[in-house]
């Protein structure tokens, strides 16, 4: 039997006014809102599968669920997949995840937008505690930071103790992109994802949802565990080399409170001691050298405290472990400013 909402889909046009008839039946419906999600994916089948199979699973009513796949010239199979779960699937077009997100938001029919990221499983709960997050007017976006996958090893274990989750509903500065839901009537004003980002888009569309004066909030229940926290340390190396590409152009851009500036200054303070300890070696003033790389590990070694307050089984081994995590990481961050990672190195590492 044909959902009502997939009827909608195909028999309405996607950028004429009439779409609004998705939430015009979301309401006759009941109170509860038309949910519409956009996963992209690029051959990332059997993730794929699992990421569908919990949003199709939610305790929430089917046909007011609305799944669209935006595949990124796929090889493996993940659009095949993706039709035989049920899900709406686009030929995603532009270079970057953001642009590939917007293509899906064009596409949705509901009055909340949720993306999740195709390596990603959710709460069978997501979707009633997001909904329920958004009945306030002033909030314009929820989420939650991602869970480690089961049976997690040592570097993810280290790298997850990176993230903050609260323990209520609270409000935060930026949520992860793979995790999100917000209106989309915010989504649509404050103009989408920057699709010129390639990383980063997260932490620039919730800043120009604050600047716009609105809330984002919190929730732990919108728990997401993420399958792809890196295994090695390479891998983490790989991956903030990519991630913080975009940082510094993102950061300034606003809002700049000292909390925002962190994030691009510590990168930028890092980068140059390891590039004042280069020159310094090479003129060979080696205690200045040892001095200025000392001081490049003094944030790294703050956020190692932090990890290991935020572990269950504390100890010398969990604390070396954590310094390892926070070095990789920081250094990454910091190459980042004048090294290009791409997305293909991360995930080959």
């Amino acid at each position: 039997m044909i959902s009502p909402v997939w009827f909608l889909h195909w028999a309405t046009p996607l950028h004429s006014p009439s779409c609004k008839i998705g939430e015009l039946f979301a309401q006759r419906a009941g109170v509860l809102p038309l949910v519409s999600f956009v996963v992209p994916v690029r051959n990332d089948v059997l993730h794929l599968q699992r990421c569908l199979a919990s949003i199709a699973g939610n305790d929430y009513p089917r046909q007011l669920i609305e799944i669209i796949v935006v595949d990124h010239g796929s090889t493996d199979g993940s659009a095949l997949g993706a039709q035989a779960a049920g899900a709406v699937v686009l030929r995603g077009s532009g270079t970057s995840v953001a642009a590939l997100r917007n293509q899906g938001a064009r596409a949705a029919l509901g009055k909340i937008i949720a993306f999740v990221d195709a390596d990603h499983e959710i709460d069978p709960r997501w979707i009633t505690t997001a909904a329920d997050v958004l009945t306030d007017p002033s909030v314009a976006a929820t989420g939650a930071p991602y869970s480690p996958q089961p049976s997690p090893n040592w570097v993810q274990r280290q790298y997850d103790g990176l993230r903050r989750r609260p323990l209520s509903r609270e409000d935060v500065q930026w949520l992860g992109s793979g995790n999100f839901a917000v209106k989309r009537t915010v989504f649509e004003r404050v103009g989408g994802f920057n699709a010129s980002l390639t990383a980063c888009e997260d932490v620039d569309l919730c800043n120009r949802i604050r600047l716009a004066g609105h809330r984002i909030v919190a929730d732990p229940n919108l728990r997401s565990m993420h399958f792809g926290d890196p295994k090695t340390l390479k891998a983490l190396f790989f991956g903030e080399l990519w991630r913080g590409r975009d940082n510094l152009r993102v950061t300034f851009a606003g809002p700049l409170t000292f909390r925002d500036l962190r994030s691009a200054l510590i990168p930028l303070g890092n980068l140059l001691c390891l590039a004042g300890a280069g020159l310094a070696m090479a003129f060979g003033y080696g205690v200045v050298a040892t001095t200025l790389v000392g001081i490049s590990l003094v944030p790294a070694a703050l956020t190692a405290v932090v990890i290991v307050r935020r572990q269950l089984h504390r100890g010398i081994g969990t604390a070396v472990q954590a310094f390892a995590v926070a070095i990789v990481f920081d250094l990454a961050r910091a190459l980042a400013l004048i090294a290009r990672g791409s997305h293909r190195a991360r995930r080959v590492a």
